[in-house]
């Protein structure tokens, strides 16, 4: 229970980094939307990454093959994201920020277990 509490306020602090990382390049240095969000979508996941791995997984392995899995991971959670809504928001037309929540449940939901049992996963166990 205690690593799903710190999972949580990880990233609950991952969604902040983002939001407060794309205003700040977006407003101040006058970057555009895209750039802007890959920008903030880079150093959340930067962070995101070295908090999981120290601070809810308290993983020992091989630094560079997590992070490639775990970014992998992160795309295909984030290209879902993006069918469901279209599916469920823009075809389907039901209800875009109840289908937004849903879908991030869902991502939460995948991400964990999938850092739990491939990314984070020490060798030992």
């Amino acid at each position: 229970m205690k690593q799903l509490i710190i999972y949580g306020i990880v990233g609950g602090i991952t969604t902040l980094i983002d939001i407060v990382v794309y205003w700040l390049v977006s407003r101040f240095l006058f970057v555009p939307v895209v750039p802007s969000t890959i920008i903030a979508w880079v150093v959340a996941f930067i962070f995101a990454y070295c908090a999981n791995r120290i601070l809810v997984f308290h993983s020992h392995n091989a630094v560079l093959s997590e992070a490639f899995y775990f970014f992998i991971c992160r795309v295909s959670t984030g290209i879902l994201d993006v069918l469901i809504m279209y599916v469920f928001a823009d075809v389907l037309k039901f209800h875009d920020v109840s289908v937004k929540i849903i879908s991030n449940i869902i991502v939460i939901i995948l991400n964990y277990i999938a850092s739990k049992l491939f990314i984070f996963r020490n060798k030992g166990e």
